[in-house]
């Protein structure tokens, strides 16, 4: 053997002992994880617990019992929510997973406990568990737990949706029929003056959309459009949802509209925050389209010319003060609330980001205890934590410059300060 080959072979038997070493750590990693994500799920569920269980004493028997759990719940997830500044809502699904995974799949829950498995795949069986009949989950947990401890999270999603179908004793025609209630839009905001819009329907339904903006962009295709399929899917999509373009349009006249003509069909009731120099033209800084962000001022300008109802701010650049707000309404709102909601962006309580429209005007002092209808006593809050602040163990407390001061039932405090104009 030379020594060329000599000092391979001990290259290759110390990269080999350090990926050994590198493999055991990264193993032993994700099974710390999964013991932490079984703790997690154990108290999520146990606090579900307790929230039922005291109900009664801490909410007001003002409302009915089903109501006093439920805000009970909200309540205790809230507050959790906030020691994290995790989504309440994220919380809420947690809390659910934990629940199902804790009181209906104990093996499941052991298995993770013991590293054999991760959050991944426990959440996978669980999605699935939570329309399984209870007749057929013990055969269902059975099968689909020997298959999570030796397949991947996403080889065992493919494969736990056949389990559960061949073993669910409801026909699909049932769950079909109950699941089609569960459609609906959502628009999920992306970066540089981008978003989502989902759609969740009924499968002949999505595949019938597909392949109507497909036949669409093929056509536009074949007559030359040099947009790439991605784009021209797209387009056909927005130019069908808004302009009424179908495949057969395209047939007489195969070129898709440009998104900058499609924008022309627009015309909503938008609340747009434009610096004042933009709006003269002498500078690029972003207008901010309320309900998504920071958009470039040439298409907040498009959309404001086709807006019946429209509301307009200017803003100073250098120091973000309000210059004026437009009153072309029909029906104009009140100065003082469009105000505080122009102030507030969103909820102000922790964590939450329901626009601020969709809001509430609560009093911080309430009018019957001596509290004045003014700015600094005017707060936006989503009706769900409007209610939850008059439960026992919170508390708020609104400064100076509309901060909020929040206290939890669980004594920690949390300050939500109002959104400054984003540029």
């Amino acid at each position: 053997m030379t020594e060329t080959t000599l000092t391979a072979t001990r290259v290759g038997d110390e990269y080999a002992a350090q990926l050994a070493e590198f493999s055991e750590e990264w193993a032993d990693l994700h099974r710390q994880q999964a013991v932490l994500d079984a703790r997690k799920a154990r108290l999520l569920a146990r606090s579900a617990a307790y929230a039922d269980a005291f109900a009664d004493a801490t909410v007001p028997a003002v409302f009915p019992p089903a109501e006093r759990k439920a805000l009970s719940r909200r309540s205790t997830c809230a507050a959790l929510a906030m020691a994290t500044r995790i989504p309440e809502r994220t919380v809420q699904c947690a809390t659910n997973d934990a629940e199902r995974l804790v009181n209906e799949a104990p093996a499941v829950l052991a298995s993770l406990e013991a590293g054999r498995i991760s959050a991944r795949h426990a959440q996978v069986i669980t999605d699935q568990l939570c329309d399984v009949p209870a007749a057929g989950r013990a055969v269902f947990l059975d099968k689909v737990l020997l298959e999570a401890e030796r397949m991947t999270a996403a080889g065992l999603k493919s494969r736990a949706r056949v389990l559960r179908e061949r073993l669910h004793p409801e026909s699909i025609t049932a769950r079909a029929v109950r699941s089609e209630a569960d459609r609906r839009v959502e628009f999920d905001p992306a970066a540089d003056g981008m978003a989502w819009v989902h759609l969740f329907t009924t499968a002949p339904i999505a595949q019938g959309v597909l392949e109507r903006v497909e036949a669409a962009a093929a056509e536009s295709r074949s007559a030359g459009d040099t947009r790439t399929c991605a784009q021209l899917q797209a387009d056909a999509l927005a130019a069908v949802a808004l302009t009424g373009v179908t495949p057969e349009d395209v047939m007489s006249s195969p070129v898709l509209p440009h998104p900058i003509e499609v924008q022309e069909h627009i015309t909503p009731i938008v609340q747009i925050s434009v610096p004042a120099l933009s709006m003269a033209g002498v500078s690029d800084t972003p207008a901010t389209l309320d309900g998504y962000g920071p958009i470039d001022p040439e298409t907040a300008a498009r959309i404001a010319v086709n807006a019946p109802s429209f509301t307009r701010i200017l803003v100073q650049a250098e120091t973000s003060a309000v210059l004026s707000v437009c009153r072309n309404r029909y029906r104009v709102p009140a100065d003082l609330q469009r105000a505080v909601r122009l102030r507030d962006g969103t909820c102000r309580a922790p964590g939450c980001g329901r626009r601020a429209r969709a809001c509430d005007l609560d009093h911080s002092i309430a009018w019957e205890d001596g509290g004045t209808t003014d700015v600094g006593n005017l707060a936006c809050l989503c009706r769900h934590h409007h209610r939850m602040k008059h439960l026992p163990g919170w508390n708020l407390d609104h400064g100076p410059g509309g901060v909020l001061e929040w206290t939890t039932p669980d004594g920690k405090h949390h300050r939500t300060e109002p959104d400054p104009a984003p540029f």
